[in-house]
């Protein structure tokens, strides 16, 4: 038997898609990317299959080359509110950009969020990694890819300081003595960093599960080193179980090396299982998916992780080229990861680009072949989680009416909601007000 939390899974909704020509599938709504109906009927199968979170991913820059779903979706804060309505369960997770966003601004959408689905928010931290965001922020430069991470260090510490700013039973509102608050239990942050100063407080209170779930998504060494120190949660992608068990294996050790417990943070590598009910059948599925695809749309696709560079310029079938520090500042984990196996491998680029635009991933074949190896990830510490990202709208359905009963009657995913909130499905505890008595007399 088992002492570890039950895996936990997230469902990425994105729209029309995450690839360049996933759109054009025949199940695909042209429209979904803004289309609330969609939306709510894929967060409702996820919550129907028990699913711990739906995430919704953002990104502030596009160009005419970019991914169909990022030229035209709904801004996260606003899609989870409305979801927060339609939903009883299941955490709603959003992508907010700490580089190019307020602290103050930020803590208020998220604990507003939190309040409305009744403690089941998460802020998704990123840092940005497309150096033409700051054209949309009045910024004359995109900061450097260690800077933007000091950024986002000192801007969680204040947003956390932020949504400390009532203590839990600071509000009385007794109509009779005409108290609504107890003014010792308001307090101001009043912080002066190096990148915000920010006096407090903050104009909301506390919500049912303390403070919302903070995940980051970066596997640099820089993402690597924020979320061992601060986040809940960590959203990350591999190829294999290898390179997943050492990713989490070091970031629970960088947690502990911060004074914290390994099972305070929660490791969620992303996969794309294809469900069908023959091997032959999902790699059909899959096939379906990479015909759609041409090398003018592949390339496109690789030259938005390397600062939107034109690969056309390059012969095909010849080694890929060296691009020297393209995409340091942007993509930097993900870009490194290419170049490094396209040099080990002796790939072209045509084959770079093709498997780019079309990763092949492991999860594809019977519900059993994809509830073995989710299985096998758990049991080894590859994962605490899975984020699940489904190309065609039916994927989610798939996986949650034939691959999630393998899991529950293996005893390794629910059956049912263990909790209310957000942190208490993660089994994150709840993190208690700074400011709180208790803590004020140790």
């Amino acid at each position: 038997m088992t002492t570890r939390k039950q895996l936990k899974l997230g469902a990425l909704v994105h729209g029309v898609g995450g690839s360049m020509s996933g759109w054009r599938h025949p199940e695909v709504q042209t429209d979904a990317s803004v289309n609330f109906d969609y939306y709510q009927e894929q967060v409702k199968i996820a919550e129907d299959g028990k699913f711990d979170l739906v995430f919704i991913a953002d990104g502030l820059y596009i160009t005419e080359k970019s991914i169909p779903h990022f030229l035209n979706r709904f801004e996260p804060i606003t899609i989870l509110s409305a979801l927060a309505a339609v939903t009883k369960n299941i955490g709603l997770v959003g992508t907010l950009s700490s580089t190019y966003s307020e602290p103050f601004t930020v803590a208020r959408q998220f604990a507003s969020i939190d309040h409305i689905s009744n403690g089941r928010a998460g802020w998704n931290l990123v840092t940005s990694p497309l150096e033409g965001s700051a054209k949309n922020y009045s910024k004359n430069d995109h900061p450097s890819h260690d800077d933007r991470y000091k950024i986002a260090e000192e801007h969680l510490e204040v947003t956390r300081g932020l949504w400390d700013s009532w203590e839990d039973d600071a509000f009385i509102r007794d109509k009779e003595s005409g108290v609504f608050f107890d003014p010792q239990k308001l307090h101001r942050l009043n912080h002066k960093g190096k990148y915000y100063q920010v006096e407090g407080p903050l104009n909301i209170g506390r919500s049912k599960q303390g403070q919302p779930v903070v995940f980051q998504a970066g596997s640099s060494e820089s993402g690597k080193e924020l979320a061992g120190k601060a986040a809940d949660a960590v959203f990350t992608g591999h190829d294999n179980i290898e390179d997943a068990k050492q990713f989490y294996k070091e970031v629970k050790e960088r947690a502990v090396a911060y004074g914290r417990s390994k099972d305070d943070i929660a490791i969620f590598p992303g996969i794309a299982p294809i469900v069908g009910r023959t091997q032959e059948e999902a790699e059909q599925k899959y096939l379906d998916l990479v015909n759609l695809t041409s090398i003018e749309n592949a390339l496109d696709y690789l030259g938005r992780f390397f600062e939107h560079h034109d690969f056309s310029q390059y012969p095909l079938d010849e080694p890929f080229p060296d691009v020297g520090d393209l995409g340091k500042n942007s993509f930097r984990s993900g870009t490194d990861k290419i170049k490094k196996e396209a040099k080990e491998k002796g790939l072209t680029l045509r084959q770079v680009a093709l498997q780019a635009a079309t990763p092949r991933s492991a999860f594809i074949g019977t519900p059993e072949k994809i509830a073995n190896l989710i299985q096998e990830w758990y049991e080894q510490e590859a994962a605490d989680g899975l984020m699940i990202y489904s190309a065609i709208p039916s994927a989610l359905k798939d996986f949650t009416e034939q691959v999630i009963p393998l899991l529950q009657e293996r005893g390794i995913f629910r059956t049912e909601y263990e909790a209310s909130t957000l942190r208490g499905n993660l089994g994150l505890k709840i993190p208690e007000n700074r400011y709180s008595s208790s803590l004020v007399r140790n």
